[in-house]
């Protein structure tokens, strides 16, 4: 950005015959602004007075050449394109060596930026090298916080055994959870955190070709309800509680000096563990010709659910894949027949 200005500031010299004397002026923030280091402030104008200084003395060299080309081109009889080209070529050369006397200043940028940034996050431009190194360690801690979420995923079953009543008339189903993760990270600067929590999760199983859960004889059967069924269902509550691991891709990041950390939440981030679930309540839900039935019972519904999962993320949004190593009914209701689930969650 300095060269451009220089450059452009050079061209406008050498076309602005005869030339006055310019100033350079720099706007910065007042001495009441409290938003910038005094040090910081300080070093910006002492940079802007020696560039200043610089660009004044290459001014009125330049202003000599462009004075002796002009002799020259009256004495030759050159043409207007021609001078304007001479011209051209001196604010060239003038800008060049006057880069290279600001470079010569040796003006660390990177420095003036960690001590504005010392100063944004203590308000002060503290000496203290210890304290300045707790403070921001305080600020940029590792993770340890409870986040909100929701998910939606899509139910089926795995069975290794013969093909039952309920695996030849289950349809679309459905899995509706929300809850807290608390999420525990393993060191600022670590890419490894642990997440645990507490969810409600609502299972919703799903019947077609007009079939309905039937108990009787302390046991659950499918049968056909001999009319027409828009809405056959098996919805059951579930609390569950998560525990597993995280890992982090997003880039480390320096505050200042040797204070590092890394963003827990942004980013790409693969985690897995294992959840369990106990059962709330489960309730059939009929609907159909001349009938409207919500049943409260057992229907042999696994009391107790667990599985692992696999979750892959970006920000809050997480693609995820479940798999039951219980039952989904208990008492050899349904033998084997364990639930699957792919869906979408978000938050952390």
């Amino acid at each position: 950005m300095i060269k451009k200005l220089t450059i452009a500031a050079v061209f406008a010299l050498g076309s602005a015959l005869p030339m006055s004397q310019a100033q350079i002026k720099i706007d910065l923030p007042t001495k009441k602004d409290n938003s910038v280091s005094p040090i910081v402030r300080e070093k910006i104008e002492n940079y802007a007075r020696e560039v200043n200084r610089i660009i004044q003395d290459e001014k009125r060299l330049m202003e000599k050449d462009l004075e002796l080309a002009k002799t020259e081109a009256e004495r030759k009889g050159w043409s207007k394109a021609e001078l304007d080209d001479e011209k051209a070529k001196i604010a060239d050369r003038y800008s060049q060596r006057i880069d290279r006397r600001i470079a010569d200043l040796g003006f660390d940028v990177d420095d003036v930026i960690r001590k504005q940034v010392r100063y944004s996050l203590l308000n002060s431009d503290a000496a203290d090298q210890e304290q300045l190194k707790k403070e921001l360690t305080k600020k940029f801690r590792a993770e340890n916080s409870f986040r909100s979420y929701i998910s939606y995923g899509v139910m089926t079953f795995t069975n290794n055994a013969a093909e039952n009543d309920l695996d030849r008339n289950k349809t679309f189903s459905n899995n509706l959870e929300l809850g807290l993760h608390y999420n525990r990270q393993l060191g600022a600067a670590s890419p490894w955190g642990i997440v645990s929590g507490v969810g409600l999760s609502w299972r919703t199983l799903r019947l077609g070709n007009d079939m309905f859960f039937k108990t009787e004889n302390n046991g659950v059967s499918i049968e056909n309800a001999g009319k027409n069924l828009s809405k056959s269902k098996l919805r059951t509550g579930y609390v569950m509680v998560p525990l597993g691991v995280q890992y982090n891709f997003s880039p480390l990041q320096t505050v200042a000096d040797d204070v590092v950390y890394r963003s827990y939440f942004k980013g790409f981030r693969v985690g897995g563990g294992l959840y369990g679930g106990v059962q709330m309540s489960t309730n059939h839900i009929i609907k159909g010709d001349d009938m409207k039935i919500r049943n409260r019972a057992e229907y042999k519904v696994n009391p107790f659910v667990y599985g692992a999962e696999f979750k892959l993320s970006y920000n809050q949004v997480t693609l995820f894949v479940k798999k039951d190593f219980s039952p989904y009914f208990k008492d050899n209701a349904f033998p084997n027949d364990k639930m699957v689930q792919i869906g979408l969650s978000y938050g952390y």
